[in-house]
């Protein structure tokens, strides 16, 4: 099994620096940026292979200021996706009070439970994994699903419970999610 996971780790730095966004990241994310939308990542990638397929875009990557969390950050105690806790913790990186746990177990009688789940519900989560869109369903959050081609086709029809689902985020219309719609 060692032997596996250093040829795999030896062939994914080989590909990383050639690692493409995927069409539409850049539009959506600068368009977010001027528009002051607070935005952050959280990824279940391992920090060290995010650091290596950001370094190649660093004019994109830094317009998310440091707001990035992923997989292996000890502030998630080892509770990847699918649990809530990611996208909780990227919300407290934009300064969001979103409270701890499932949406599902917020007190939904006291104000602070309903401040909590109003202030998830605000949130938007684009995902390329059933992983991903099962934890921003859990925190309460609004997802997009925008999954890989070969993956879809397995499946043409199921969306995971998405409240989006997208071929692209190239499709992604803005105003239609509450945010600034795109210029001309």
């Amino acid at each position: 099994m060692d032997e596996f996971v250093t040829e795999r780790r030896a062939r994914q730095d080989a590909l990383w620096p050639s690692c493409q966004l995927l069409p539409g990241v850049r539009k959506l994310v600068e368009h977010l940026a001027k528009h002051k939308i607070p935005m952050a990542v959280a990824t279940g990638s391992i920090r060290r292979n995010y650091d290596l397929k950001a370094v190649h875009h660093p004019e994109l990557f830094d317009l998310f200021e440091g707001r990035v969390i992923c997989g292996d950050d000890s502030r998630l105690k080892g509770l990847g996706k699918p649990r809530p806790d990611i996208f909780l913790l990227a919300a407290e990186l934009l300064g969001r009070k979103v409270g701890e746990g499932e949406v599902s177990s917020l007190d939904t009688e006291g104000e602070e439970g309903k401040s909590f789940i109003q202030e998830r519900a605000r949130g938007l989560v684009l995902e390329d994994s059933t992983n991903g869109l099962e934890a921003g369903q859990r925190a309460g959050m609004k997802t997009i699903w925008v999954p890989d081609e070969k993956f879809r086709a397995l499946a043409p029809n199921e969306t995971y419970g998405a409240d989006g689902v997208l071929e692209s985020l190239e499709s992604f219309k803005p105003e239609e999610w509450g945010l600034p719609p795109y210029e001309p």
